[in-house]
C-alpha cells in the first residue's frame, strides 16, 4: 500500500506539472509530455517479466523505489525543462516494474474475493497518494516558497527510502516461472474473447482516469477561475472521494456480485456527469461553484471500476501467467494514458473545455457496453500447458 501510494503521488504530480509549466508551454506541448512517462512504461513492462520472475517480486519493487529516491533528489537540482522528460521516463519504468511486483505478490498470497478485497485496498491508497499531492503541493505553491515547489519531490524520496527498510526484512513467497511464458502457443491463452474485452477496458479506463485526474485542476482554473491553490485543493477532494470508494468497495466486493457493483457505479457516474454538464449550458453563471463539489464526486464511484475489473479477471488466471497478464495491462494502461492526456490536451488548446462532462462520457459509454461482454464471456484454456 505505500508503495502504491508513493508512485501516485509521482504519477499524479502531473496535474501540478501541468498547472506550473503551462505559462511558459503550450497546452498541445504539455500533452506529449505525459507520453515520456507512458512509453517507457510500456516498453519495459513487456521485457521486464523474465527479469522480475528471475530476481523475484520483493527485489523487483525495491529496486523500483531506489530508482524513485535518485530521481525524485535530483529533480530540484535541474532546472531545466528537458530533465523533465527524464524524469517522467524514470517514474514510468519504475511504476511498471513496481505494479507487476505488487500484483504479482497479491495474486500469490489472496484468491477469490479476498484478493478483490487486496486489490480495492492497494488501490484505495493509490488514491489518497493523489490526495496527499494535490494538498501538498497546492499548500506549497501558495506559500512564501513557492519558486522551490520542485523541492517538494524530496519528501516522497524519503517516504521511498522508508518503504525500502520495510521491504527488505519481509519474507515473500515467490513464484519462479521464468520459463513458462516462453512455452509455445502461450500468448494463444492472452487471445481469448473475455481478456481481450478487458485489455480494451483497462486501456479506456485509464484513458477517463487520465482526462480526469491530470486535468480537472486545469478546468477549475480555465473555467472557474480558480486560482492554482483551490484548483488543486478541489481536485485534492477527487482523490479523497476516489479514496473512500475504493475502500468502501473493499469491503462489498466481500458480499456483492463484482457486476452488480459496476453497474450501480456507472449509472451514478453518468447521472453526476449529465447534471454537470446542464449547469456548465444552461445554469453555469448561477450555480458553476456547484461544480467544485459534484466533479469530485464522481471520483467516489468511478475509483471502484478499476480495481473490479483487474480482480475479476486475476481470479481467473493461473499465477504462472500473472507476471506476462499485468505486463499487457501495464501497455494498455500506458497507451491509455497517453492518448488520454492528448485527448484533453486538443480539447484545451481547441477552447472546448465546457464540454468537459461530455468528453469523459464518451470512453465511458464504451467501457459501459464491453462490461456485458465481459461478464457473459468465459476464460477458456489448455490446462496441460501449466503441467
Amino acid at each position: 500500500m505505500l508503495s502504491f501510494l508513493i508512485f501516485s503521488m509521482l504519477l499524479n504530480s502531473m496535474g501540478v506539472i501541468i498547472l506550473q509549466l503551462s505559462e511558459k508551454i503550450s497546452y498541445k506541448g504539455l500533452g506529449f509530455l505525459e507520453s515520456f512517462k507512458d512509453i517507457p512504461m510500456a516498453v519495459v513492462s513487456l521485457f521486464c517479466v523474465n527479469w522480475i520472475a528471475k530476481t523475484g517480486n520483493k527485489n523487483a519493487l525495491i529496486f523500483s523505489l531506489i530508482f524513485i529516491v535518485t530521481s525524485c533528489i535530483a529533480l530540484p537540482l535541474v532546472d531545466a525543462f528537458w530533465f523533465f522528460k527524464i524524469w517522467l521516463s524514470i517514474v514510468g519504468v519504475s511504476f511498471a516494474l513496481a505494479k507487476i511486483s505488487v500484483f504479482s505478490i497479491i495474486k500469490n498470497n489472496f484468491q477469490d474475493k479476498q484478493l478483490a478485497s487486496a486489490i480495492s485496498s492497494v488501490d484505495a491508497s493509490f488514491m489518497i497518494g493523489i490526495f496527499f499531492v494535490n494538498i501538498g503541493f497546492g499548500s506549497l505553491l501558495t506559500s512564501s516558497y513557492s519558486q522551490y515547489w520542485k523541492f517538494g519531490f524530496w519528501v516522497i524520496a524519503v517516504l521511498s527510502i522508508i518503504n525500502i527498510l520495510m521491504l527488505k526484512p519481509l519474507k515473500i513467497d515467490e513464484v519462479k516461472n521464468s520459463n513458462i511464458e516462453k512455452k509455445s502457443g502461450e500468448w494463444k491463452f492472452y487471445l481469448n474473447a473475455k481478456i481481450i474485452y478487458f485489455f480494451i477496458i483497462v486501456f479506456f479506463m485509464v484513458f477517463v482516469e487520465q482526462s480526469f485526474n491530470s486535468w480537472l485542476p486545469s478546468f477549475f482554473r480555465n473555467n472557474l477561475k480558480l486560482n492554482s491553490y483551490f484548483a488543486l485543493q478541489a481536485s485534492a477532494f477527487l482523490a479523497l472521494f476516489s479514496f473512500f470508494g475504493r475502500l468502501i468497495n473493499s469491503r462489498l466486493i466481500l458480499r456483492f456480485h463484482w457486476f452488480k457493483l459496476v453497474l450501480i457505479c456507472f449509472f451514478t457516474v453518468f447521472t453526476i456527469l449529465a447534471i454537470c454538464q446542464i449547469i456548465i449550458s444552461n445554469f453555469y453563471l448561477d450555480y458553476k461553484f456547484l461544480l467544485i463539489f459534484l466533479m469530485p464526486l464522481i471520483g467516489l464511484f468511478l475509483s471502484p471500476l478499476f480495481p473490479l475489473y483487474n480482480a475479476e479477471i486475476l481470479n481467473k488466471v493461473p499465477k504462472e501467467k500473472t507476471h506476462l497478464l499485468i505486463s499487457i495491462v501495464m501497455i494498455c494502461s500506458s497507451l491509455g494514458s497517453s492518448v488520454g492526456s492528448l485527448y484533453m490536451a486538443g480539447v484545451f488548446h481547441k477552447n472546448m473545455s465546457n464540454f468537459y462532462p461530455i468528453f469523459i462520457l464518451f470512453p465511458l459509454l464504451i467501457i459501459f457496453g464491453l462490461t456485458f461482454f465481459l461478464n457473459k464471456t468465459n476464460i477458456t484454456y489448455d490446462r496441460n500447458q501449466q503441467e
